[in-house]
C-alpha cells in the first residue's frame, strides 16, 4: 500500500494525518468529520474559538465548501496552488465546529504533489493546520513534528514560510497574515 493509500484510510477512518504542504508540515483530518476536527484541537492544545483552515485539490472543489466571487476566483487563479488562503464565506456543508461557529472559512489549495494527490484521493477537504502545539514554531521537517497522529507522510525539508491569509469576506480585501506571497501582488490585482 502506498503512504498516500494509508492516509487516506486512516483519515476515512476518523484519524489524524501529518502531511507536506508548499509551506509547512500540516496536520490534518476528514474537514466534514466533527470527531476528527475535535481531536485536531485536543492534539494541537488549540482552543475551540479559533477556526481551523482547510485544504482543497482544485478551484472546483473549493466552491463546493465555499462562496466563491469574482475576487477570489481572480485570485485563485493567479495564486492557486500555492501559499495563499483565502478566507470566504462558507457554505452550510462543513460542520460549526471546524469554524468556530463563524460563517466564513481559511481555505486554500496547496502546491505539494502528495497533499494535492491525497486530497484528489480522498474527493474531500482536509484541515490544514500547522503539524505543532499551538503557539509553538511550525514544521518545516517530520524531525520537527512534536504532536501525536495516526500517520506521517515525510515528504522531506520543506520551505517553512507559511502561507498568505488574504480575507475576502467583506468589501474590502484584508491581509491577515503575511506570507510566502508578497501582500501587495494580491491586493494589486483586486
Amino acid at each position: 500500500m502506498s503512504e498516500i493509500e494509508i492516509a487516506k484510510k486512516i483519515i476515512l477512518s476518523g484519524g489524524l494525518v501529518v502531511y507536506p504542504t508548499d509551506t509547512l508540515y500540516a496536520l490534518g483530518c476528514n474537514a466534514l468529520n466533527e470527531k476528527a476536527i475535535l481531536r485536531v484541537y485536543e492534539v494541537k492544545k488549540r482552543p475551540l474559538s479559533n477556526p481551523l483552515p482547510i485544504a482543497v485539490a482544485s478551484l472546483e472543489m473549493m466552491k463546493r465548501y465555499a462562496y466563491v466571487d469574482e475576487r477570489a476566483e481572480k485570485l485563485a487563479k493567479k495564486f492557486l496552488p500555492g501559499a495563499l488562503t483565502l478566507v470566504l464565506k462558507k457554505k452550510e456543508t462543513l460542520p460549526k465546529v471546524l469554524t468556530s461557529g463563524l460563517d466564513k472559512v481559511a481555505i486554500r489549495i496547496p502546491a505539494h504533489k502528495l497533499a494535492l494527490k491525497l486530497i484528489e484521493s480522498l474527493d474531500l477537504p482536509l484541515v490544514t493546520t500547522s503539524a505543532n502545539i499551538s503557539g509553538k514554531a511550525p514544521p518545516a521537517s517530520v524531525e520537527e513534528v512534536k504532536i501525536k497522529a495516526d500517520y506521517i507522510i515525510n515528504g522531506g525539508k520543506l520551505e517553512g514560510t507559511p502561507s498568505t491569509i488574504a480575507d475576502l469576506t467583506s468589501a474590502k480585501p484584508r491581509i491577515l497574515r503575511r506570507g510566502k506571497i508578497d501582500e501587495r501582488r494580491i491586493l494589486e490585482l483586486l
